[in-house]
C-alpha cells in the first residue's frame, strides 16, 4: 500500500482549484486500491485585503490581468466547459462578486475537526460558482454548513467568535513561506509540489514517480 499525504493549498475563491481537486478526484480513482490518499486543505487568499461590497468579477480581473473584459469573459467561459465536463457546477461563475474567504477558511478548519473538510470545501465552490452566491456572507455560510452535513449552530458559534482564525494566518504565512504563491498547489508527503490544476493522467504519473522513489 502507498500512503500520499496531499496538502492542498487553495482560496474558495479559486475556480481552478475546484476543478484541479475534480480532477485529483479522478486521478485517486485511477489509483485504488494500491493507493491510501489523505487529503488536507489548507488557506489561500487570492484577495486578502478585500472589504466592502464585491465587486463584479469581470472587470475585477480584467484590470488585476491587464486585460479586457471580453477576454476574461472567453477564459471564464473556457472554465465552465471544463469544469461542467468533470460534473462541477460553475454556472454562474461570470455572475458572481469579488468577496472576502477568510471566514470561509475558518469554517473549512473547524470542519476539519467534524472529518468534513473536503464536503465543506466543495459546499463553498459550489455557493460561490455554482450560484454566485457571495462567501463571506453569514446566512450563505451557514447554508453552505448544512449542504456539507454540518451542525450550522455550531459554526455560528464559530463565525461569533474569533476561533480557527489564528489557524488560518498560521497556515497562510507556512505556505507563503515555503514559495507558495499561486493556487491549487499539491504538496506530497510535505515533500513533492505539483502546481496547478493539472489532467489526472498527469497526476497518476506522478503518484507512481512518488511512489517508485520512496520504495
Amino acid at each position: 500500500m502507498n500512503k500520499m499525504q496531499i496538502d492542498i493549498v487553495s482560496d474558495i475563491a479559486c475556480p481552478w482549484c475546484a476543478i484541479g481537486y475534480a480532477r485529483l478526484e479522478q486521478a485517486m480513482e485511477q489509483l485504488a486500491p494500491e493507493y491510501d490518499f489523505t487529503v488536507q486543505w489548507h488557506a489561500f487568499e487570492l484577495n486578502p485585503d478585500h472589504s466592502g461590497e464585491g465587486e463584479p468579477i469581470l472587470p475585477a480581473l480584467a484590470r488585476k490581468y491587464g486585460r479586457s473584459e471580453d477576454e476574461m469573459r472567453a477564459t471564464q467561459s473556457q472554465m465552465m466547459t471544463i469544469a461542467k465536463d468533470l460534473g462541477l457546477n460553475f454556472e454562474k461563475m461570470q455572475e458572481r462578486f469579488t468577496c472576502n474567504t477568510f471566514d470561509a477558511h475558518r469554517l473549512v478548519k473547524w470542519a476539519g475537526e467534524q472529518g468534513r473538510q473536503t464536503a465543506m470545501k466543495q459546499a463553498l465552490f459550489d455557493a460561490y460558482f455554482g450560484r454566485a452566491e457571495n462567501v463571506s456572507d453569514r446566512d450563505v455560510l451557514l447554508s453552505c454548513v448544512e449542504n456539507a452535513g454540518l451542525d450550522s449552530a455550531k459554526a455560528a458559534e464559530v463565525l461569533d467568535s474569533d476561533q480557527f482564525a489564528e489557524v488560518v494566518r498560521k497556515d497562510e504565512a507556512t505556505y507563503q513561506q515555503a514559495g507558495v504563491s499561486a493556487v491549487p498547489a499539491f504538496i506530497i508527503n510535505n515533500k513533492y509540489l505539483i502546481s496547478g490544476a493539472q489532467e489526472p493522467d498527469a497526476l497518476v504519473r506522478a503518484f507512481q514517480e512518488i511512489a517508485a522513489e520512496s520504495e
